[in-house]
C-alpha cells in the first residue's frame, strides 16, 4: 500500500513525537519528586507537636513549560560533525602537503586512493541507516580529498604541465565527477532512506510546483555549480586570450549559469547558478560594453557590438522561461539596455559624436513597440522600462546645454550694457565654452516630449506624463535659438514669445480643469523661469533692456487680469516694474537714491492691486501681491541708504503706503509698522540735520504713546497703567536719565526731575502705578546724581572706619525692627497694588 506521508517524514514524525513525549515524561517525574517531598515533610511536621502547616511551594510554576536546553540535539550533532569534517581535512591536508615524501609513489596513490574511495562510499551506507546529517560531513570530506587528489596528480604525473591549464582540466573533473557522485547518490539510495523536506506538507507543495525534491546528498550538486564558474575563464587565461574571448569566456558562463538558475533543481543549486549567473553577466556585459563604446575602429565596436547582443540574448532567454515575474521584468530590461548599448556603440563609431545620443535615443524609443507584441507582460514591462532608462540617460544628456542656456546670462548683471552681441549664443555662452553635442539637443528634447505625450493622450500616467512632455517642450524651443545661432533680437524675440504661449497654456489648462491643475502651475513656472532668463540676457542693451521689462511688465499685467493666473502673474509684473524703474533711472543718470524714489512707485501700486484682490476675494494674490509691494520697498531703501534725507523720505513714502494698507480691516496690525516707518523717518531727518539731544528722538514716541494709551484707557477704563502709559514713559524717562549721568551741564537734570515730579503727581492724583514708580523712580535717581558729588566729599572726609560702622549700625536697626519693616513693605506693596 502507498504511504502518506513517505516512511522516511513518517520516520521523522515519529522521532519528535518521541522527544515531545519524553520531554513531558521528565515534566511528570519533577512533579512525582515533589509530592513526594511534600508528603515527607507534611508527616514529619505532624510528628512534631506546634509545627504549622508548610506552605505549597511550586518548583515550576503552574502552566509553564519545563526549562528548555540551550542548544538541540540536531545542531550539536550538527557542530560535532563540521568540526570533525573540518579536523579530518587539516588531517589530510597535512599529510598530502607535509607527510608526502615519507611513502614512494604507490604508497601514496595506494593511500590517498583507498581514504578517497572509503570517503566517497560510505555516505551511501549511512544514508541507507538514516544517518543523513553524518553522511553529508564525510561527502564533504570526500570532495575535500578528491581536490588534493587532483593536487597530488598533478605533483606526480603532471608536473611538467601548466599551472592555469591544469586547474582549468581539474576544475571541470571535479565539477563533473561531483554532480555525478550526487547523482549517484540519488540512485544508489531509495528514496525513503534519503530523506525529504522536513514536513510532508512542504514536500507535496515543491512537487506541486515543479520542483525537484530533496537529493540525498545536498552538497555535491552545489559545490559542482560553484566549481563549473571557473574552467573556461581559468583556459582563456591559460592560452592569453584577449579581451574579447575573456568576455565571451564570462558570457558563456553566464548562460550556463542561467540554465542551472532555470532547472527545476533542488533551491541551493538554483541559488548558485542564480548568483553566478548575475556576478559573470555582469562581469560580461560590464567588459563587453567597455569593448565596443572604448573601440575607435567600427570593426573592434561591432565585435564588443556582437558581445552585448550575446549577452541581451541570454537574458532574453532568462526572462522568456524564468518562474517569477519579477525576475523576467528585470532580466527583459537588462537585455533590452544591452541591445541599445551595443547597436549605440557602433553608432558612435559610424557617425559623428553629437549623433550617438540620437541614436540611442531613436532605438530607445523604437523599443516601445514591444508593448504590441505577444510577449508575456512581465517581458513587455521590462523592454518598456529598459526604453524609459534609455531616454531618461538621453533628456540628463541635455541637462549640461540647458542649464547654460538658463544661468549663463547671469554673468551679465556685473557688466550691464556692454553692447550688442554677435548672437544669441554669444550673449548667453559669453563666460561660459560651448558644447559640441548641442547640435542635436533639441531633437532629444523633442522627441522624448512627443512620446511623453503620446503617453498622456492615451491616458498613461496622464498628469505625469502631461506635465513631463511640457516641460521637454519648452526646454527644447529654449534652446533652439542658442543652438541656431540666431541674431541677438530674433533670439530676444523668440523668448518673448515662449513666454506669452506658456501663459496661454497656463490660462487654457486652467480652464480646462475649471481650476489649478499640474499642467497650469507647471506652465505658469515655465514662463515666469523664461521670463527671467529674456530679463537677463536684455541686459546686453540699454535699449533691449527697458523695452524687455517694459513689454514683460505690460505682459504679465494683462495675464493678470485672469482670476486663476493674478496669484502668480501681478507678482511678476510688480518684479519687472521694479527692475524697469532700477533701469529707466540708470538710462536717465539719475543716483541710486533717487532711483529709491522712482522704484517707489512699485509698492504704491502693489497697495492697490492688493486691495482690489482683497475685494475680489483673492487672499492668496492679496498675500502674493503685497509681498512683491514689501520686496520693492526694501529695494528702495537700500538703493536710499547713502543719502540721510532721501532716506527719510522713503521711509515717510513707505509709512504713507503702509498707513493706506492698514485702512482695509483685514490689515489693521500694518499700522503698527507704518507708525514704525513714520518713527524711522523723523529719526532718519534728525540724524540728517545732526541733532543730538536725546529728547528730540524720544519726545514725539512718548507724546504719540501717551495719547494712544489715554485713549484706550477712555474706551476701556480696566485696562493696566503700564499697558497704557507704562511704554510711553520708559521712552522718554530711561534714555534722558542714561544721558544725565554723562551731562555736566545742570539743565537736563532740572527739566528732567522737573518732568519726573510732575509724572509723580499726577499718577499719585489720579492713583495710577505705573506714572507712580516711574516718576517716582526717576526722581529719587535724579536726586541721588545731583547730591552724588556731595556724598562723595562726605565720604572723602569721613574716617575710612565711619562707613563701615554706619553700615552695621543701619544693619542692627533693621534687624531689631525687622518684623516692622516686613509689615510697612507689604503695606507699601497693598498700597500699590490697589493702584491702576
Amino acid at each position: 500500500m502507498t504511504n502518506i506521508p513517505p516512511p522516511a517524514e513518517e520516520l521523522r514524525l515519529l522521532d519528535a513525537e518521541l522527544r515531545q513525549l519524553d520531554a513531558r515524561r521528565a515534566v511528570l517525574l519533577r512533579r512525582r519528586e515533589w509530592l513526594v517531598h511534600v508528603l515527607r515533610t507534611a508527616s514529619a511536621q505532624r510528628s512534631v507537636p506546634g509545627a504549622g502547616q508548610m506552605p505549597p511551594v511550586w518548583p515550576v510554576a503552574p502552566g509553564a513549560a519545563a526549562p528548555r536546553p540551550e542548544a538541540t540535539a540536531p545542531g550539536v550533532q550538527n557542530v560535532l560533525l563540521l568540526l570533525g569534517g573540518i579536523l579530518l581535512t587539516v588531517a589530510a591536508l597535512a599529510f598530502t602537503l607535509v607527510g608526502w615524501g615519507h611513502l614512494g609513489i604507490t604508497g601514496r596513490a595506494l593511500v590517498l586512493a583507498a581514504v578517497t574511495l572509503a570517503a566517497l562510499s560510505a555516505p551511501v551506507w549511512l544514508l541507507r541507516r538514516g544517518l543523513g546529517s553524518t553522511a553529508e560531513a564525510v561527502a564533504a570530506l570526500g570532495m575535500a580529498l578528491t581536490v588534493l587528489d587532483a593536487y597530488a596528480l598533478h605533483e606526480v604525473a603532471f608536473d611538467g604541465s601548466g599551472g592555469l591549464g591544469y586547474a582549468a582540466a581539474a576544475s571541470a573533473v571535479l565539477s563533473a565527477a561531483w554532480a555525478a557522485y550526487g547523482a549517484a547518490a540519488d540512485l544508489l539510495v531509495p528514496r525513503s532512506d534519503a530523506g525529504s523536506p522536513t514536513r510532508p506538507d512542504r514536500a507535496r507543495a515543491g512537487a506541486g510546483a515543479g520542483t525537484a525534491a530533496r537529493p540525498a546528498l545536498r552538497l555535491p550538486l552545489p559545490c559542482a555549480v560553484v566549481t563549473a564558474q571557473v574552467p573556461l575563464l581559468l583556459w582563456a587565461l591559460a592560452v592569453d586570450a584577449g579581451p574579447h574571448t575573456l568576455t565571451a569566456v564570462l558570457l558563456v558562463t553566464a548562460a550556463a549559469d542561467t540554465v542551472v538558475a532555470l532547472r527545476p533543481a533542488h533551491a541551493p543549486v538554483r541559488i548558485v547558478g542564480l548568483v553566478g549567473a548575475c556576478v559573470a553577466g555582469a562581469l560580461g556585459v560590464l567588459s563587453a560594453g567597455w569593448l565596443c563604446w572604448s573601440a575607435a575602429a567600427p570593426v573592434a565596436a561591432a565585435r564588443g557590438a556582437a558581445l552585448l547582443l550575446l549577452a541581451a540574448a541570454i537574458a532574453l532567454a532568462a526572462a522568456r522561461y524564468a518562474p517569477k515575474p519579477e525576475v523576467a521584468l528585470c532580466a527583459s530590461l537588462a537585455a533590452g539596455l544591452c541591445l541599445v548599448a551595443g547597436v549605440g556603440g557602433v553608432l558612435r563609431a559610424w557617425l559623428p559624436a553629437e549623433w550617438t545620443v540620437p541614436g540611442c535615443l531613436a532605438l530607445g524609443i523604437a523599443l516601445l513597440t514591444a508593448v504590441r507584441t505577444p510577449l508575456p507582460r512581465p517581458m513587455r514591462q521590462g523592454v518598456v522600462g529598459a526604453s524609459l532608462v534609455v531616454q531618461g540617460l538621453a533628456v540628463l544628456w541635455t541637462l549640461p546645454l540647458v542649464a547654460g542656456t538658463l544661468l549663463g546670462p547671469v554673468a551679465l548683471i556685473e557688466r550691464p550694457w556692454s553692447g550688442t552681441p554677435l548672437d544669441i549664443r554669444d550673449a548667453v555662452f559669453q563666460d561660459a565654452a560651448w558644447a559640441s553635442y548641442a547640435t542635436a539637443a533639441p531633437l532629444v528634447l523633442a522627441a522624448v516630449a512627443g512620446v511623453l505625450a503620446l503617453a498622456e493622450r492615451r491616458a498613461v500616467r496622464r498628469p505625469a506624463s502631461g506635465v513631463g512632455a511640457l516641460v521637454l517642450a519648452w526646454a527644447a524651443v529654449v534652446v533652439t535659438p542658442v543652438v541656431l545661432e540666431l541674431p541677438y533680437g530674433t533670439g530676444l524675440v523668440a523668448d518673448g514669445a515662449v513666454v506669452v504661449v506658456a501663459l496661454g497654456v497656463a490660462e487654457r489648462a486652467r480652464r480646462g480643469t475649471g481650476g489649478p491643475s499640474a499642467p497650469a502651475l507647471t506652465a505658469l513656472v515655465l514662463a515666469l523661469v523664461t521670463s527671467v532668463t529674456l530679463a537677463l540676457v536684455s541686459l546686453a542693451t540699454e535699449a533691449g533692456t527697458i523695452a524687455v521689462l517694459l513689454a514683460l511688465a505690460a505682459l504679465f499685467g494683462v495675464a493678470s487680469t485672469r482670476a486663476g493666473l493674478v496669484a502668480f502673474t501681478a507678482p511678476a509684473a510688480l518684479a519687472h516694474a521694479t527692475a524697469l524703474a532700477c533701469a529707466a533711472g540708470a538710462s536717465a543718470g539719475l543716483r541710486p537714491e533717487h532711483t529709491a524714489l522712482l522704484v517707489l512707485v512699485v509698492p504704491a501700486v502693489a497697495a492697490l492691486v492688493a486691495a482690489r484682490a482683497a475685494r475680489a476675494g483673492r487672499s492668496a494674490a492679496t498675500v502674493t501681491v503685497e509681498a512683491a509691494g514689501a520686496g520693492a520697498a526694501l529695494l528702495a531703501l537700500t538703493l536710499a541708504v547713502t543719502d540721510l534725507p532721501v532716506l527719510a523720505s522713503v521711509l515717510a513714502l513707505c509709512g504713507v503706503v503702509t498707513a493706506g494698507t492698514a485702512l482695509r480691516p483685514e490689515r489693521r496690525r500694518a499700522g503698527h509698522a507704518a507708525a514704525a516707518l513714520f518713527l524711522l523717518a523723523a529719526w532718519v531727518r534728525l540724524a540728517a540735520w545732526e541733532v543730538t539731544t536725546t529728547e528730540a528722538y524720544t519726545l514725539p514716541v512718548s507724546v504719540a504713546a501717551l495719547a494712544v494709551g489715554h485713549l484706550r484707557r477712555r474706551r476701556d477704563p480696566s485696562v493696566s497703567s503700564w499697558a497704557a502709559h507704562g511704554a510711553g514713559l520708559s521712552v522718554t524717562l530711561v534714555p534722558s536719565l542714561l544721558a544725565m549721568w554723562g551731562d555736566p551741564h545742570w539743565l537736563r537734570p532740572l527739566l528732567l526731575g522737573t518732568a519726573a515730579l510732575a509724572v509723580t503727581l499726577v499718577g499719585a492724583r489720579s492713583r495710577l502705578q505705573a506714572p507712580l514708580v516711574l516718576g517716582g523712580g526717576t526722581l529719587a535717581l535724579v536726586a541721588l546724581h545731583e547730591l552724588a558729588p556731595y556724598i562723595a566729599q562726605v565720604v572723602g572726609v569721613l574716617p575710612r572706619w565711619a562707613p563701615p560702622a554706619l553700615a552695621g549700625l543701619v544693619l542692627l536697626a533693621l534687624g531689631a525692627t525687622y518684623e516692622q519693616r516686613l509689615r510697612d513693605a507689604r503695606r507699601l506693596r497693598e498700597a500699590l497694588g490697589r493702584l491702576h
